[in-house]
């Protein structure tokens, strides 16, 4: 790399050599020194001059027991949507994304931090696995590669208060994958971690802009209940803004849980009663008006009978009544004269 800065923040995607031609081939040198390391061993021994002979053993035990070791080493597989991150005596080497077999520099090193037991003291690498020693205590399989997949991050169900600091219960989920392998492990110290943590932070700060419901005198007010798809997506950015530098791509983020905090629930939920029951009233209170008004109009119209103001005073209040009443009206019948 020529630049300082260009291996966190370039990835290098390597053109790695066909694994199986060098298997094979440095197979077929390691059995060769072998056989030449038998035969120079039983020439040295009858031969007269044994010059030649012992630098046939020294040449054949050097690629037998040193190198030939050494180039299986630089041997690797990945399997599709897999990378390798490989240093070369602490620099960046390059990154193996291509699916198949491959031979790379024996010297390399796959890297990958996000293996390393965290502050929280949990190998959040889903691609960690266990295995049981001689004792029968588990110790963790360090793998180096990174998943390309689409993942999810599902944390814990935060208690956060709204805009108005009523304390709500909120979890998201976010679908993320790794997009700059060189960013993931060097800008980063674990970016599984890092995510985590950043998702918390921007689902603290976005929550408490909005409240959690929207209030009668403000219809267009945007609310976490009632814009859930916008929340989302400010979500989305906002995470997508702080983990830019870790070589991530936030693809989705979703509110999973939304609802008030177990000490409040009881007296939002009355409050959410009342609120009906008085929009219900409100809706009865504007059709017993409409009825009564008709009522009159069409009285007066047809003339069917004469009402004073006192009268019609009384018809409007017992129609009011019976039918705004939430019980059925108990006629009453009048066998009387008119006045």
């Amino acid at each position: 790399m020529s630049s300082k800065n260009a291996s966190v923040e370039q990835e290098v995607v390597l053109k790695a050599n066909n694994g199986m031609v060098i298997l094979i081939l440095n197979t077929l040198l390691i059995i060769a020194s072998l056989v030449g390391f038998i035969y120079g061993i039983n020439q040295s021994i009858v031969a007269s001059n044994t010059t030649l002979w012992v630098i046939l053993i020294i040449v054949s035990a050097l690629y037998l027991f040193v190198v030939g070791p050494i180039l299986y080493m630089g041997l690797k597989v990945l399997k599709p949507n897999e990378a390798l991150v490989l240093t070369l005596f602490g620099r960046y080497y390059g990154t193996l994304k291509d699916p198949g077999f491959f031979f790379v520099n024996p010297f390399v090193a796959g890297f990958n931090p996000s293996t390393r037991t965290t502050s929280s003291g949990k190998l959040l690498n889903d691609l960690a696995t266990t295995k049981p020693t001689v004792q029968g205590v588990n110790v963790p399989l360090v793998n180096k590669k990174i998943s390309l997949k689409a993942m999810t991050l599902n944390n814990d169900k935060q208690k956060i208060n709204d805009q108005l600091g009523n304390p709500i219960i909120i979890g998201i989920v976010v679908i993320w994958r790794v997009v700059n392998t060189a960013k993931a492990v060097f800008n980063v110290d674990n970016f599984t971690e890092y995510l985590s943590i950043q998702t918390d932070a921007a689902l603290r700060n976005i929550v408490s802009q909005y409240p959690y419901d929207s209030s009668d005198s403000e219809d267009n007010e945007k609310s976490l209940r009632g814009s859930s798809r916008e929340i989302a997506d400010k979500l989305k950015d906002e995470i997508q803004a702080k983990v830019e530098i870790a070589g991530l791509e936030i693809m989705e983020a979703r509110i999973t849980h939304l609802s008030y905090a177990q000490e409040i629930a009881a007296a939002m939920l009355q409050r959410q009663q009342a609120s009906a029951i008085i929009d219900a009233r409100q809706m009865i209170v504007e059709g017993a008006v409409g009825m009564v008004e008709m009522a009159l109009a069409k009285l007066s119209e047809n003339d069917i009978v004469e009402l004073d103001e006192e009268r019609k005073a009384a018809m409007v209040s017992n129609l009011l009544v019976v039918l705004c009443g939430n019980r059925d009206a108990q006629p009453i019948v009048n066998s009387g004269s008119l006045y």
